[in-house]
């Protein structure tokens, strides 16, 4: 709902280094893509790496509570915002949708 409301495509970051077996395939979509990182990589490089490739196309926020995640992505020119920030603002868009 939020990705409707807020007409913007979400990517979804697990970090799938540590699990065991084969991950069970998540429906993605051009709108919601769910991740995993894989063995050897965590879910940070691949977020940098998407932060990285992705601002040519416009704005990248990156939703951590990790300080040095947010560090390294506002370095590459990534906005942040830290979890209940990120709540907060998913309120507020869901809100405004249900108002039209």
């Amino acid at each position: 709902r939020y990705q409707d409301a807020a007409q913007t495509p979400v990517t979804i970051v697990f970090d799938g280094n540590h699990t065991a077996g084969k991950i069970a395939d998540e429906p993605s979509s051009p709108e919601l893509e769910v991740l995993y990182s894989p063995r050897g990589k965590t879910a940070d490089d691949l977020i940098e790496r998407a932060t990285h490739r992705f601002l040519e196309y416009g704005e990248v926020l990156v939703v951590t509570d990790d300080y040095a995640e947010q560090s390294t992505v506002a370095s590459l020119g990534g906005a942040v915002l830290n979890v209940q920030s990120f709540m907060l603002e998913v309120k507020a868009t869901l809100a405004s949708f249900q108002e039209i």
